[in-house]
């Protein structure tokens, strides 16, 4: 029986959809697909070819989806195998995990334009269909967790639990580009409205937002508009908000922000630095922004850029060797974006050129899209190399010692660490003894200054920079 277990599963899936669909459909759509196998709640299917299984993904994805759930269970998950007509090996390609959300339409206040609101000004109700912007890849089961993102999704799912009824409001992610800063706060945003579908969820970046209010000053009573939009929100995602300068459309941000958070609502935001390193922000928005959880995204560890390097190959429905892919995961440290383009360059050259994905093919297009392999700049690196210069002991470096020398070490490696890596000033304090966000912005702010004005100190942070540098 055991061994039936899949055609079991199948055939009860199939009797549920032959009462929703249309006769004529379901004999030629679901018939001629084959149950494979049964295993830990995921059924595997075979489907005629790769044009079967994408028509199956956007016509009946929900159907799937519900039905797998009504007979399997909760985690019922489905992966289709396609047997390709040439003699190769099959692939198998994991079921999507679902659609692109949609909102619900809401009554937006709108004035006509050129009227001036006032007593005698009647504004009308307009409904609006907002868009949320979520890209349905960009979820949850698609992030491949590790050290480098474990507490941003901890709290991702914990707001997503109970969006605006956290403490984590604002929600903060920063770090570096294709850390994953974006995914995980679409993931967020996908999930809420996975839970509660009636809530309003919008993404948009910060230059966007930018735009809409330059556009909205434009024609009179638009702003208001503007703003009445914006106060329909129940889960704001503003991506780079880094990009939102100018007193315009910040003094905006901080009116809607205010509005949402004091009526509960959820605002998630994104940027490649910390709040603290944030150039040319209001004070009052930049206090703002500190209210809730600011999370640093730091680079991927090997293991998880292995994993994650496993999970892309099987949603592109690929098999890889495992050297191929340790090979990769070795030599591609930077971020998530880098090492998924030299995965999928790889695929693309071999399905292309019918080729055989191997390691020598590895090495080829990893050498085209990263460079040669060099030794990876890091801020241990920074102060191995600061401490080899003076000739100190790291000890002495990340001590508390207010000796001029170690001092002055002390903060090169800073300027360094900021200069070179572009860290933010919290990992900068973190990684030299424990310093404070002030200490670390004097120090860059001496060297920047002592550079300028002492011939022999500059030769000194050159010196060092230079030793830095890869050898080509």
């Amino acid at each position: 029986m055991a061994l039936d277990e899949h055609i079991i599963v199948w055939n009860n899936c199939l009797r549920i959809i032959e009462q929703i669909i249309d006769p004529q459909k379901f004999d030629t759509w679901f018939k001629p697909l084959k149950p494979v196998s049964f295993k830990d709640s995921t059924i595997t299917i075979e489907v005629p070819s790769d044009f079967f299984r994408e028509y199956l993904e956007g016509a009946y994805l929900d159907v799937l989806k519900k039905t797998l759930k009504r007979v399997i269970g909760e985690g019922a998950k489905l992966v289709y195998k396609v047997n390709p007509v040439r003699t190769a090996p099959a692939m198998e390609f994991p079921a999507a995990e679902g659609t692109a959300p949609v909102n619900k339409p809401v009554s937006i206040t709108t004035y006509v334009t050129g009227a001036n609101p006032g007593p005698f000004v009647f504004p009308g109700l307009k409904k609006v269909s907002i868009n949320p912007r979520l890209n349905p890849v960009y979820n949850f089961a698609n992030l491949v967790a590790g050290q480098c993102n474990k507490m941003g999704i901890t709290a991702g799912q914990s707001i997503s639990s109970a969006p605006g009824d956290t403490p984590f409001n604002p929600l903060f992610l920063f770090g570096g580009p294709g850390l994953g800063k974006t995914h995980l706060a679409q993931a967020i945003g996908l999930e809420i409205k996975e839970r509660f579908p009636d809530l309003i969820v919008l993404y948009v970046t910060g230059s966007e937002f930018k735009a809409q209010y330059m556009n909205a000053t434009t024609v009179k009573n638009k702003l208001t508009d503007f703003l009445a939009f914006y106060s329909k929100i129940d889960v704001l995602i503003v991506d780079d908000i880094h990009d939102l300068v100018g007193p315009g459309s910040q003094n905006a941000f901080f009116t809607i922000f205010n509005h949402l958070h004091e009526t509960g609502k959820q605002l998630i935001l994104t940027s490649d630095r910390a709040p603290a390193d944030l150039q040319n922000f209001e004070e009052r928005l930049l206090s703002r922004m500190k209210w809730g959880l600011s999370i640093e995204l730091q680079k991927p560890e090997y293991v998880t850029r292995l994993e994650m390097l496993k999970a892309r190959a099987f949603r592109e429905g690929v098999k890889i060797d495992e050297e191929v892919l340790i090979y990769l995961a070795n030599r591609i440290k930077s971020n998530f974006r880098e090492l998924e383009g030299t995965l999928i360059s790889l695929i693309a050259r071999a399905t292309l050129g019918r080729q055989k994905i191997t390691l020598e093919l590895a090495e080829t297009i990893a050498g085209q899209i990263v460079g040669e392999e060099s030794k990876e700049i890091s801020i241990d690196k920074v102060q191995t190399t600061v401490c080899e210069y003076f000739n100190i002991s790291r000890e002495m470096l990340l001590s508390k010692s207010r000796k001029r020398n170690i001092v002055q070490a002390r903060q090169i490696a800073m300027y360094i660490s900021r200069n070179m890596l572009n860290c933010s000033l919290t990992t900068i304090g973190t990684e030299l003894g424990g310093k404070d966000h002030a200490t670390v912005m004097h120090a860059i702010s001496t060297v920047s200054d002592l550079m300028s004005t002492d011939k022999s100190f500059r030769k000194y942070v050159s010196d060092i920079e230079k030793m830095l540098q890869p050898v080509v």
